[in-house]
């Protein structure tokens, strides 16, 4: 972004006319003010990217207007002129963020270089900008936590609400619900979203290791420590530091991590020295940690520090209509980044798809699509392009009544078969249904057939025969 309009207030008619000649015969747009009242009218009617003010002004001075002006939008610099003999109203000046001085007299080479630099500045506040709209674009919910379910909303709802804030936030959710995403989609939607994100698994480092990757060492604090190395905290500093699997943190490292939460200053492994950090907290964990408080696994005041504001993520099982949603996301992101040809999903290895439990949630889910994407041969991908999923769609969820269950394996088993060609169906099923059962209910009483009848309550004699029809074979005391 170039400067354009500037803004030139002076008491001295000399001054704003010689500064009027100068910038406007550089191709400036310059409006002129004497006093400080004028100027700050101005300043309000209008969007300068640059004002140059003189501190001795009637009405308004130089140093309450550049307060005002900062007040009203900091985002225009401002260049103070004073005498020699008031250069402690400079230095003032320069504290309550004034972006240069001139100090009078000056020659107009003085004004060049500041107006040079002042472009740099200009410049690089414009790149910042672009960055904050790209990150914020690029980590937009709609664009990277995808789902309209009801259990979703209020995810949103809670990031939204969230995000503008430093409180410590803590994730909680199964593995592969995308709590990364969410501790990314946080920090990008907050003021922070310029300085670094920093992720760390709790779970995935060595114990001994685990302290010199959060608080850094010294240069021979270990076997191995040939130099000195910034801590995730450090790495972190200004921005948003992601504690991954929390609840797998040992309970010494626990402590630690409690003062440097409290404190806010870490020491580095091997060294004397506080440092100073400011870092947001986002944790994450698949474990309940109110149980691991009460079985002494991990610190109640720790838990309670970083449970300030807590978020559960709910298993895909849970939002099963936000599945096609994901599916189509994949699906094209395969095709715009790996080159994957053009693919869709028929109506039943969609529906496939939703009666799958996925154990694994969304990260499974991804996985599936991208294997099936890549080795299918065809265009349209079929139940057979997701065959490992086939006996885990009958899992269904955690609360599928068992005839709900029968009668999906049922409906799956019959449309592969010609029912012109049977006449036996019912003794076909019951023979599938018996069998499993029987040889369930044997496992239990450990091969007691007279406990077993009892259970299934059918005659010993009976038992003995489906077992000799069925070719079960008993094994006592299994």
């Amino acid at each position: 972004m170039a400067l354009k309009q500037i803004l030139v207030a002076d008491d001295e008619e000399s001054i704003r006319w010689v500064l009027s000649k100068a910038l406007s015969k550089q191709g400036f747009k310059v409006d002129l003010a004497e006093d400080g009242d004028q100027a700050l009218e101005l300043f309000q009617a209008n969007e300068y990217d640059l004002a140059i003010l003189d501190i001795k002004m009637p009405g308004i001075t130089g140093l309450e207007l550049l307060k005002r002006m900062q007040e009203e939008r900091s985002e225009a610099l401002i260049v103070i002129m004073t005498a020699e003999s008031t250069m402690e109203n400079a230095v003032e000046a320069m504290k309550l963020g004034a972006y240069d001085y001139l100090t009078k007299p000056f020659d107009l080479g003085a004004l060049d270089a500041i107006l040079l630099k002042a472009e740099k500045a200009a410049a690089v506040t414009s790149q910042i900008d672009q960055l904050k709209e790209e990150l914020q674009g690029q980590y937009r919910l709609d664009r990277t936590i995808i789902g309209t379910s009801p259990a979703m909303q209020e995810v949103y709802k809670v990031i939204g609400r969230i995000a503008p804030s430093t409180a410590t936030v803590l994730v909680i959710g199964e593995s592969g619900t995308g709590k990364e995403l969410i501790a990314r989609a946080i920090h990008f939607n907050s003021p922070r979203l310029t300085k670094p994100f920093v992720a760390l698994n709790c779970a995935a480092i060595p114990r001994e290791l685990l302290e010199s990757e959060l608080f850094g060492h010294e240069k021979g604090a270990f076997t191995g420590a040939t130099e000195r190395k910034a801590g995730k905290f450090e790495q972190a500093e200004g921005g948003t530091l992601f504690l991954d699997e929390i609840g797998d943190m040992p309970l010494e490292l626990q402590a630690k991590l409690l003062r440097v939460l409290q404190e806010k200053e870490v020491t580095r492994t091997g060294g004397s020295n506080t440092i100073p950090v400011d870092v947001r907290i986002v944790a994450a964990t698949n474990q309940d940690l109110a149980n691991l408080v009460r079985d002494k696994k991990f610190r109640e005041d720790l838990y309670f520090r970083l449970n300030v504001v807590p978020m559960s993520l709910p298993p895909l099982r849970e939002r099963r209509q936000d599945i096609s949603l994901l599916v189509e996301f994949f699906l094209s992101r395969l095709q715009d980044e790996a080159g994957v040809t053009a693919r869709e999903c028929n109506k039943e290895a969609l529906e496939l798809l939703q009666q799958y439990n996925w154990p694994g949630n969304v990260r499974e889910l991804e996985n599936a699509i991208q294997r099936a994407a890549l080795l299918s041969p065809n265009p349209v991908l079929t139940p057979s392009d997701f065959s490992t999923l086939a006996d885990g769609a009958l899992n269904g969820p955690e609360d599928e009544s068992l005839e709900s269950l029968i009668s999906k394996k049922l409906c799956k088993s019959l449309a592969q078969m010609d029912l012109q060609d049977l006449d036996n169906l019912y003794d076909i099923v019951l023979e599938q249904v018996e069998r499993p059962l029987i040889n369930i209910i044997l496992d239990k009483t450990r091969g007691n057939q007279v406990r077993t009848a009892e259970i299934l309550g059918i005659n010993r004699n009976t038992l003995r025969k489906k077992i000799k029809n069925l070719e079960i074979e008993v094994k006592k005391g299994t």
